[in-house]
């Protein structure tokens, strides 16, 4: 018998569980002979470019997920394997009918467990299972949303038994995860085998994403004119808020936050610049409990206050419906086949795993009799309790089970412990290697005028190690693409959307909201705040490392340094060194790059749906950069390559933003904070640099503004102040100089306060940028002269008013007035 490949020495086929990829030792099933051709031709020794290209473009697309206690938190990578799940078209068909089935049938469900509940009064289901338990919202009965559709988005897990059939394991009902990093998956494993991908006939996910976005459209309430729809997320600590921004950005709908909207006269709206919006459909990424502290918890600050009413008057439509929740308790699974031949008049096509809800008598008593080989489990989400596996549990653990049990019966269920199908992963550690996991399947079914829709496809999700029972992300398991292939694409691109017409146009960004644009402004103060630093920090240790001794021009970088937050004091030349190397990569120090780094990357993140993809690889670079290249303590040669990669790339980062963006309201209020905060550090600068000796060399002082090589160009001589200070402030063409700063700030400010009326401290800035012009050149333009001190101090408290004026008035909404209905 010929020796398996190194790389498979690791894959046992054992025949006890259903193999995915392979049917008998080293023998492919036909859906994957091709797949497994592929990887005997490439060998481990190709491995390496997967597993660095799946690196590569996990790192510059951003796709986190949030392990909670995880210490790298909301930056933690998500894991993805290389090798996709296939699954023929054959098999695919029977998913797809027994998803579009469930769907169906919890539609039903939960319209009549908040309508006429003839399934509780006729013993259909029993009274204690759904009024018992807290996902039952009684504000939502009696409401009945657009069309009847209670379910716009169903997520069902299914498992491979040995004998090759799926059974469902749970459904996810409220607000289901998974659509974003199922199409991130495909992004990326499509085209690390296109030519696979090609051959296999792998059917597109693109026309589910039109047909869910489209659906909401046509479903959505009081439809006259257009249909706004956002994105409601819980905020960028939660686990998968990639997702809501990604899925954000694809679908085109605004992501938004609960202090985003507001509820006034019974209906739901966006707090935009322009003033409030007119929202009609809301798809949640919140759980029931949390959407409305007004009628349910009223701890919650994530959601709307008032957002419940909104939906009874019809005002809006939120999908899933508040209260959907009460389908995801495991204990209906032992209902369903009857409640699909009342409801359906039809066989329940794909049966859940043998489930017994102990609030039943007899099921009870029934799983406590073989409890060493069944998983016991909280019946409902909010009873967090296991999965407490059977098999593991010695006669006192048995014992302490069965009393916390018998304690509160209907908190629990039991399920039969199933023998999950293996599919093959790509190891990377010691050596290349194929290895089983345990593997998952979740597939989604939207809600259409038409019917429910079924991605053709969906998220694998695989166990973390060879012996883990439990698919969990949270418990550090990972994720596969799935492939269905074999027929052609099927649905076209897009199913409902009616053409565009001339009114529809949309050319303002005027309604984006207000906290998108207060993190524009920022995102525009923090990139300009890190380039200086990053020039700064370079001309100092430059400086430090070229003389032995402190020149004479040292005192106005340790005195801009000292305004900076990054230096005490002078002190001798050690300390100093010290201080600033400190400034570079310590993250807990307030003033340092490395947390004015993090500040941007944190505003970016929350701004994840507008940033193009080149734009974030780039900030991420920068992040990156500081974490793999910034060890505490750094050496000042390391530091000097560090700040050179950084000022690189807040200059690529500035060029996005002068070349990449629209210039829209959101553009206005970035480029405003840009300027602003240039023209902060450089008033800063010229003040500090005036307290030197006059016998100091300035030229440190034009390095740090990045106007050096303008000066040379110009004067080919040794730089002297009349010069330098006109460069620095007088000069219109100087993108570093005072003067453009003040022109550009001026010109932003006319053209936001033509859009959205008159800005307070416009005025008062107008009469500083004025004062700047008037200042004789000839006589003031010395290091000496008190008139141009004061003249840039009150400059640039003028920068910092105009900054707190920009946001009292624009992103607080305090005294709103302004109403937008379409």
């Amino acid at each position: 018998m010929a020796q398996p490949e190194p790389w498979l020495a690791h894959y046992h086929y054992d025949g006890l569980r259903y193999d995915e990829m392979f049917r008998a030792q080293n023998e492919a099933r036909p859906h994957y002979a091709a797949l497994y051709a592929h990887l005997l031709q490439e060998g481990s020794k190709q491995w390496r470019g997967l597993f660095n290209e799946v690196d590569r473009q996990i790192r510059d697309h951003g796709v986190t997920y949030n392990i909670y206690g995880d210490s790298e938190g909301a930056s933690r990578p998500w894991m993805l394997d290389p090798l996709p799940l296939i699954i023929p078209a054959d098999e695919w068909r029977q998913i797809e009918e027994a998803a579009r089935q469930r769907a169906r049938l919890f539609n039903h469900i939960v319209s009549d467990l908040y309508g006429q509940q003839n399934l509780l009064t006729q013993g259909q289901l029993p009274p204690t299972l759904i009024l018992g338990q807290p996902a039952f919202l009684r504000p939502a009965a009696g409401v009945t949303p657009p069309q009847g559709v209670y379910l716009h988005l169903l997520a069902v897990d299914l498992a491979r038994s040995p004998d090759g059939r799926w059974w469902v394991i749970s459904d996810r009902t409220q607000a289901p995860s998974g659509l974003g990093y199922a199409l991130e998956n495909r992004l990326i494993v499509s085209r690390l085998f296109p030519d696979l991908f090609q051959r296999l006939r792998v059917r597109r996910l693109a026309p589910f994403f039109a047909t869910f976005r489209d659906a909401l459209s046509a479903l959505a309430p009081n439809r006259e004119g257009p249909t706004h729809t956002v994105l409601l997320t819980p905020g960028p600590y939660n686990e998968t808020y990639f997702e809501h921004a990604f899925l954000a950005r694809y679908l085109g709908f605004p992501l938004v936050e609960g202090s985003d909207l507001t509820v006034r006269d019974g209906a739901v709206w966006l707090k935009t610049l322009l003033g409030l919006r007119k929202i009609q459909v809301i798809v949640r990424r919140l759980d029931d409990d949390f959407c409305d502290p007004l009628e349910f918890r009223a701890d919650s600050t994530l959601g709307v206050p008032g957002l419940m009413e909104a939906v009874r008057r019809g005002q809006v439509l939120v999908a899933n419906v508040l209260g959907s929740g009460v389908l995801e308790t495991g204990a209906l699974a032992g209902f369903l086949p009857g409640l699909c031949e009342k409801l359906l008049q039809e066989s329940l096509l794909m049966p859940n795993v043998a489930t017994w809800w102990c609030g039943e008598p007899s099921a009870h008593q029934e799983a406590l009799s073989q409890i060493h080989r069944l998983v016991f489990k909280g019946a409902t989400p909010q009873r967090r309790f296991g999965p407490i596996f059977g098999e593991d549990l010695d006669a006192a653990g048995c014992r302490q089970l069965a009393t916390t049990v018998n304690e509160a019966p209907t908190e629990f269920l039991a399920q039969e412990l199933v023998a999950l199908s293996r599919a093959p992963v790509l190891k990377r550690h010691p050596e290349p290697r194929l290895e089983p996991r345990s593997v998952g399947l979740r597939v989604f079914a939207v809600a259409t005028p038409s019917g429910y829709v079924v991605m053709p496809g969906g998220l694998a999700r695989t166990a973390s190690e060879q012996d883990v029972r439990v698919l969990s992300n949270q418990r550090g398991g990972g994720s596969k693409d799935v492939w269905v292939c074999g027929e052609s694409l099927g649905l076209p691109l897009s199913l409902l959307q009616r053409p565009v017409g001339v009114g529809d146009l949309v050319r303002s960004g005027a309604g984006l909201s207000s906290r998108v644009v207060e993190n524009l402004f920022w995102f525009g103060r923090y990139t300009e705040r890190t380039d200086h630093l990053a020039r700064y920090l370079r001309v100092a240790l430059s400086r430090i490392a070229e003389y032995a001794e402190a020149p004479l021009e040292w005192a106005g970088l340790a005195a801009l340094g000292g305004r900076l937050g990054l230096l005490a004091d002078a002190g001798d030349q050690a300390r100093m060194t010290t201080g600033l190397l400190n400034g570079v990569a310590d993250k807990n120090r307030p003033g340092s790059l490395a947390a004015q780094i993090l500040h941007l990357s944190r505003t970016g993140f929350q701004l994840r749906e507008r940033l193009s993809a080149d734009n974030w690889r780039t900030l991420h670079a920068l992040s990156y950069t500081l974490e793999q290249q910034a060890p505490i303590p750094i050496s000042l040669l390391g530091a000097i390559g560090l700040l050179d990669r950084a000022v690189s790339l807040c200059m690529t980062l500035s060029g996005f933003a002068l070349d990449g963006m629209t210039r829209d309201p959101g553009w206005l209020f970035l480029a405003l904070g840009r300027r602003i905060e240039r023209l902060q550090f450089q008033t800063q600068a010229i003040m500090e640099a005036m307290k030197m000796p006059s016998e100091a060399n300035p030229e440190w002082l034009l390095e740090v503004s990045d106007s050096i090589v303008t000066y040379r160009s110009r004067y080919m001589a040794r730089p002297e102040w009349l010069a330098v200070l006109d460069l620095l402030i007088t000069d219109e063409s100087n993108p570093r100089g005072l003067v453009f700063q003040t022109t550009s700030i001026g010109h932003y400010l006319e053209q936001i306060a033509a859009l959205l009326g008159p800005i307070r401290a416009q005025a008062d800035f107008q009469v500083q940028h004025r004062a700047l012009l008037a200042l004789d050149i000839g006589q003031e333009f010395r290091p000496d002269s008190v008139v141009l001190r004061e003249t840039l101090h009150y400059l640039h408290t003028a920068a910092g008013v105009l900054a707190d004026q920009l946001s009292l008035q624009f992103f607080s909404h305090v005294g709103q007035s302004v109403w937008v209905s379409a």
